[in-house]
């Protein structure tokens, strides 16, 4: 009896105490993505990019202090006219190789709240960089946490770890970071709308 009530204890204070988990964004299977368009006049535009890296501290006990940062390779944007893909990656509109990532970075989640099981909504405040620029952004994101899902995902049930998958979407207007303000805004939006659901594996 003794024994049981100490093993419980010991049990209890290891989750009470339990390191946060550090889940990589570089996803193995190469499908994670970020979808953008610029709803235009004339010319309404869609595309994606795929070079997503990063990482995430997260830990189910203690959502809020989620931390961490989400990179995206400014070559990788890609619509599928060849020819824009090739003016929206050069120094006059994103700059890829003057500014080779897009990235955002938070220290915390406000206004937590559950979601479904093992899943929450929240509010990730931090700074996004693009082209140089870097601003404050609010974006409304979902997490859902998967323990022990990550080989499965993969095929290989053996490998075991944890997944972490983020969506969200937000918007931001390309004028404040410095990409042709007030320029052929009937062919290319002003607004850009951008989206996203990646995974984060743990090791």
């Amino acid at each position: 009896m003794i024994r049981s009530l100490a093993l419980a204890a010991l049990a209890s204070a290891s989750l009470a105490f339990a390191a946060p988990t550090t889940f990589d964004f570089k996803d193995p299977k190469g499908v994670n993505a970020i979808q953008f368009s610029l709803d235009s006049v004339l010319e309404p535009i869609a595309g994606t990019a795929s070079g997503i890296s990063g990482s995430v501290s997260f830990d189910a006990a203690d959502v809020a202090a989620t931390r961490g940062a989400i990179v995206v390779e400014a070559k990788s944007l890609k619509v599928p006219n060849s020819n824009m893909t090739g003016h929206l990656v050069s120094p006059g509109w994103i700059d890829a190789p003057g500014h080779p990532e897009i990235r955002f970075e938070f220290a915390k989640l406000d206004d937590v709240k559950p979601a479904g099981d093992r899943r929450w909504s929240a509010v990730a405040n931090g700074k996004f960089t693009l082209r140089g620029v870097t601003r404050d952004v609010s974006i409304p994101v979902t997490l859902n946490f998967l323990p022990g899902q990550a080989g499965q995902r993969i095929n290989k049930p053996e490998q075991g770890g944890d997944l972490l998958v983020v969506r969200g979407a937000f918007e931001i207007a390309r004028a404040d970071y410095g990409i042709k303000p007030g320029q052929n805004e009937d062919k290319v939006a002003p607004i850009v709308q951008l989206s996203f659901a990646v995974v984060g594996t743990s090791k």
